[in-house]
């Protein structure tokens, strides 16, 4: 009986982190594809894969898994051909107030992610959205921490030249 109420405690903990995390792993899934089903899935996936190894990273950092999870999961994913087409045209639902800026914002964002390669915007999204270190970055990845310091300053110089400056809005200057 005692094995039974360890495994209900484990699954209760599994299910306290996953509805504290599931959110947060969907906003950074749908920075790495750009893409809200997918982005769904992905994070569906990599909890998945969490809760099969719940018993052995529970105690260690959970969430370090789960991100390293997601970045594994998508990078996978990139690699595999395409088999949907896109669409420019996303749905949109009616809502009870007006996101027209938030939903700028949003699709700027996406855009200029999508201008990164993989690996970029994986360091990116990790470094930034996670607020993961430089050296839990690499770790993840399995990465050197020069590859992951240069590929996050790189990725920082392209997008820096993608955001609107407002000097240069105002005078009308393009980069």
């Amino acid at each position: 009986m005692a094995l039974v109420g360890l495994v209900r405690r484990g699954d209760e903990e599994f299910v306290e982190f996953a509805g504290a995390n599931s959110a947060r792993l969907q906003r950074a899934a749908y920075l790495l594809t750009g893409d809200r089903h997918q982005a769904e899935e992905a994070a569906q996936a990599a909890l998945v894969r969490v809760y099969a190894s719940w018993g052995r990273v529970r105690r260690k950092d959970p969430y370090a898994y789960a991100r390293t999870v997601l970045a594994n999961l998508v990078t996978d994913q990139w690699r595999r051909p395409i088999r949907e087409y896109a669409t420019d045209e996303v749905p949109e639902r009616a809502l009870p107030r007006d996101v027209a800026d938030d939903v700028t914002r949003r699709r700027w964002l996406i855009g200029a992610l999508q201008t990164l390669s993989p690996r970029e915007r994986t360091v990116v999204v990790l470094r930034h959205f996670f607020d993961a270190t430089e050296v839990d970055v690499a770790r993840e990845l399995n990465l050197s921490l020069g590859t992951v310091k240069s590929l996050n300053s790189r990725a920082l110089a392209k997008l820096r030249v993608s955001i609107p400056s407002p000097r240069r809005a105002q005078s009308g200057v393009r980069p």
